[in-house]
């Protein structure tokens, strides 16, 4: 591939106009998958990492939030609420609702929970407290036991709103900016 002659979802795609209220989220992984998909970060690609050790799958599509940035030196991961799966690589308009706080093998690993902003089924859903328990509940055990099996351990904290949401969404775009952007840019 020539080097200049493609786009880059995590640097090319752009966040969204609203953001950090609406974003833009890339989908690598649908609803219903036990292969779990991961952005190259050099080549814009994506790459099979692994298919799922246990009988579990993915509860909602899950992906990254372009030009965002984590301490994770990740994208900002976001699992978004909608009717149906999506295949990977596409991208859809979603509201942050919310924020599972996560730690991943002892690293902090947040996800954004949102909505699909165009699901007529889930659009209206404003802040994650207004989320059936039960979703809640779908979801803590799936990023539980999704590792158990590869003998790796993920700890669920808490489930917090939409302010916080934001905030950790604005942070990651400011981390972005802070990393990837350069400052002549910026004005």
């Amino acid at each position: 591939m020539q080097k200049g002659s493609s786009s880059h979802p995590w640097h090319d795609l752009d966040i969204g106009a609203q953001a950090p209220d609406l974003v833009n989220a890339v989908i690598e992984i649908p609803r219903g998958s036990k292969v779990k998909y991961e952005l190259d970060k050099k080549t814009g690609l994506l790459y099979v990492d692994r298919v799922l050790y246990s009988s579990v799958v993915y509860p909602h599509n899950y992906g990254f939030i372009p030009r965002t940035y984590c301490p994770d030196h990740d994208p900002l991961d976001v699992l978004v609420l909608m009717q149906e799966p999506c295949a990977p690589f596409s991208f859809l308009r979603c509201k942050p609702i919310g924020v599972m706080e996560m730690m991943d093998q002892g690293e902090q690993d947040d996800k954004i929970i949102a909505v699909h902003a165009d699901d007529p089924e889930f659009r209206d859903f404003n802040d994650i407290s207004e989320l059936p328990q039960h979703r809640l509940q779908e979801i803590r055990r799936f990023f539980e036991d999704y590792k158990k099996n590869e003998n790796k351990e993920v700890v669920v904290n808490d489930f917090l709103g939409r302010e916080e949401a934001l905030r950790i969404t604005k942070e990651a775009m400011d981390s972005y900016i802070d990393l990837f952007v350069p400052k002549r840019a910026r004005a």
